[in-house]
Order: C-alpha cells, then structure tokens, then sequence
C-alpha cells in the first residue's frame, strides 16, 4: 500500500515538474530560433544586463532582436495559448460536451468582424485590436441575451444561439470582404482571420496581460466549483452551487480570453479544443488539475507551432493553416482513444 502511494507521489512530482518546466525551457529556446542567430549566452546577457549592472559587448541588434521583436511574440504566443486552452477546457467542462472549443458563444466570429471592419477603415493597429476585442464581447452578450429569451434547455440553447450568431457575424465578415478593395484590404483581412503574431509588439502584450491575468486567476480558483457543473444542473443545485451564477461567471472568464486571445493573433482554431483532450488525457477530468495543465500545454504548444510558423520557410505560414494541419489528425487520434478521460 505504501509502495503505491509513494509511487503514485512519485507520479504526481515528475508531472507537475514536467508540466512547469516545460514552457520555461521552451520560452528561453525559442530566442535563439529565427532568421538572425542568437546564441544562449547572448540571450542570457541580453536579459540579465537589462536589470543588471553587467557591462557586455553585445552588438545593438541583439537586444533589439531579443527584447523588440521576440519576447514580444514569445510573450504573446504562451498567453494566447494558454488563453484558448484554459478557455477550452472550462467550456467543455460547464457545457458538458467534450466538442466544445473556445469560440463556441460566437467570440471568434464577433472579434473577426470587428478587425476586418477596423482594416477596411484603414485604422491603427492598436485600434484593430481594440475593435475585434470589443466586437468579440458583443457577439457573446448577444448570444447569452438571446439565450435567456429562448425557452428549453439552457446549455443546448446557448450552444445553438452561440452557432446562430457566429453565423451571423461570418456572413457579415464575407460582407466586409466582397467589399474590401482586392488589392490592398482584402489579403490584409484574409492574412488576419488565418491567425498570426507577426504584428504583435510591446503594446500588444501590455493589452492582453491584465485581462489574461484575471481570466487564469478566476477560472483556476473555481475549478472545483466547474467540477460540479460538469455533473449537471441538478447535482450542482443539490451540492449548493449557483448554477446560472456560475456559468455565467465562467463564460465571461472565458470570453475575457478569448476575445484577448482572438484580437492579437486573429483567428486560431483547434487549440482550444485539442489541448484540453490532451491535458486530459495526462491529468484527468479533475477541473483544479485539467485547467493549469491546458494553460502549460496550450502555452507550450501554440509557442511550438509559432516558431515552426516564422522559420520552416522563407513566408511565413499563418497559425491558423498549421494549428488546423497539427489539431485535426490529433483530434481524430483522441476519438479513436474514446472519452475514456470523462468518466
């Protein structure tokens, strides 16, 4: 008996190890990957003598290459990752239903009509950013609004009210787009609702910190309380838990996220619903483990890709092509593999 607990302590150790040291070795790995080669120890002395007084000869386009251009985008890629996973996972777990991604309530869509608007208006890019941050809030309200006027089953009507209004907001998209100009606006909204981090910068990251910061911290402190929900209504009523209260608690988390996510990178599909299988599949269905495992894997995974993105060739591939290229053979992997994870 206590082989088996020592050995199951022993487990629990090298996971969570593993789970946090992860993202961090792959953090400090991907500033040397790119055109410009940087080797460990100037990264390292480029960090260091930021907030350190040590005098290095290192070359001025070092730490603009290091501090300019891809902490920036390192920063950006783990938060929308882990935004998406996180996100993924709580939704799965409130509705119920292990197909459900990040984009379910219509935020995507909303936050893609917004940026193609912002391009065709030809605004700045902190303003395109803005745009599709606020339109992805507005598609959700919509969603939840027309939910609580339809009668029936809460869960599947929000579910089918959020595909009515993603719908909407699609076809307003293809609107924006035959109306775009060919030549300028239109590749610039296509290249923005593939996905990508080439236009992130210092301002992008300060954007997505704060809203990224209280969604994680909100969804990690009620995850026993997402545990509960995935019982159903009734269990959760008898345990005490406020259902509507709480769902909608985790959907305005989650669409904090998301529309953060969404409004840098434009639109990402499969992260949020691959990962959280993965992370289940390594942890289990226990919500107060599931949700910082999708937030590793999510930020290690999304990082991974984004570095294959700008190196593996001489244009760089959108995120949305090579998440969708990587998530969908994964996911048919995962069906076969059944829900085994759910029970």
């Amino acid at each position: 008996m206590n082989r088996r607990i020592n050995r199951e302590t022993i487990r629990n150790i090298s996971l969570t190890t593993t789970l946090i040291l992860l993202p961090i070795l792959l953090f400090f790995g991907s500033f040397m990957i790119g055109r410009y080669p940087v080797s460990p120890m100037e990264v390292i002395l480029a960090i260091v003598s930021v907030f350190a007084p040590i005098t290095t000869n290192l070359d001025s386009t070092i730490y603009t290459v290091v501090w300019d251009i891809r902490l920036p985008r390192i920063i950006s890629a783990m938060i929308v990752g882990a935004a998406l996973s996180i996100s993924g996972a709580a939704f799965q777990g409130t509705f119920q239903n292990p197909l459900v991604s990040p984009d379910i309530l219509g935020v995507s869509s909303g936050a893609g009509f917004g940026a193609a608007i912002a391009i065709l208006f030809s605004f700045s890019a902190v303003m395109i950013q803005a745009t599709a941050f606020l339109f992805g809030l507005v598609a959700v309200i919509l969603t939840y609004s027309l939910s609580k006027k339809l009668r029936g089953n809460t869960i599947l009507v929000m579910v089918l009210g959020g595909i009515a209004i993603a719908a909407l907001f699609s076809a307003l998209i293809s609107c924006i787009k035959y109306l775009a100009d060919p030549d300028s606006k239109l590749p610039e909204i296509v290249y923005w609702l593939m996905g990508s981090l080439s236009a992130v910068n210092s301002n992008s990251v300060l954007m997505i910190v704060g809203p990224a910061l209280i969604g994680f911290t909100a969804l990690l402190l009620i995850g026993w309380r997402i545990n509960v929900l995935s019982m159903g209504d009734d269990e959760a009523r008898s345990l005490g838990v406020n259902t509507e209260k709480m769902r909608l608690l985790v959907i305005f988390c989650c669409t904090f996220l998301t529309a953060s996510a969404v409004s840098i990178s434009g639109i990402i599909g499969w992260v949020g619903l691959v990962v959280p299988h993965a992370a289940r599949m390594i942890v289990g269905p226990d919500h107060r483990k599931l949700l910082p495992a999708s937030i590793s894997l999510g930020a290690t995974f999304l990082l991974l890709v984004d570095d294959v993105c700008r190196t593996a060739t001489s244009i760089e591939i959108p995120l949305g092509i090579l998440t969708a290229i990587i998530g969908a053979p994964v996911f048919i992997y995962l069906l076969q593999k059944g829900y085994e994870g759910w029970s």
